[in-house]
C-alpha cells in the first residue's frame, strides 16, 4: 500500500488542525483518499522532553475533533486528536520507541498514522501552513 517507513514532506505543503495535527493527503490507486497525520513542531517543540506516546491500532475508527491517541512529556499528558473521520490503516510504531523522531523530524520520520478517509468534510476545518502559522503567533 503505502508503506513509506517514513518521507520528507514540505510543512508548506500540508493542512493543520486546531489542535497542531498536521495532515498530508493522498490518493491511493484505487482513487480512495488516506490522510497521513503527526504533531506539528510548534506542539512537539511545547510538549518538550517526550516520554511516551499512545497511538491507536491499525482497524480502529476515528472521528474528526475526537482523541485518536496521547503523548506524554515531563510536563503533561495531551491528547492527540484526529483531523477527520476514518480508518487506521497504517501505524508508524516506530516512533513508539524513538521518540526523538517527533523533535528531530516530525513532518518526515515523526508521522503517526495513515487513516482511509471516510468523509471529507472535516477537510474543510482544516488550515494552510500560512495560516496555521498566524494562529499560532497569535496565541504566543
Amino acid at each position: 500500500m503505502f508503506g513509506k517507513e517514513w518521507f520528507v514532506v514540505n510543512p508548506e505543503q500540508l493542512l493543520f488542525a486546531p489542535t497542531h495535527e498536521w495532515v498530508q493527503v493522498e490518493t491511493g490507486a484505487d482513487g480512495q483518499k488516506i490522510a497521513t497525520v503527526g504533531l506539528s513542531k510548534f506542539a512537539v517543540d511545547a510538549l518538550t522532553d517526550l516520554v511516551f506516546i499512545d497511538l491507536p491500532e491499525v482497524g480502529q475508527q476515528v472521528q474528526a475533533g475526537q482523541p485518536l491517541g496521547e503523548i506524554e512529556s515531563v510536563k503533561a499528558v495531551s491528547d492527540i486528536y484526529s483531523p477527520i473521520d476514518g480508518e487506521v490503516i497504517e501505524v508508524n510504531s516506530g516512533v513508539r520507541d524513538a521518540l526523538d523522531w517527533l523533535s528531530d523530524d516530525p513532518y518526515g520520520k515523526g508521522w503517526l498514522v495513515k487513516i482511509k478517509i471516510t468523509d471529507e468534510s472535516g477537510l474543510a476545518e482544516l488550515v494552510d501552513h500560512a495560516t496555521y502559522q498566524r494562529k499560532i503567533a497569535e496565541s504566543s
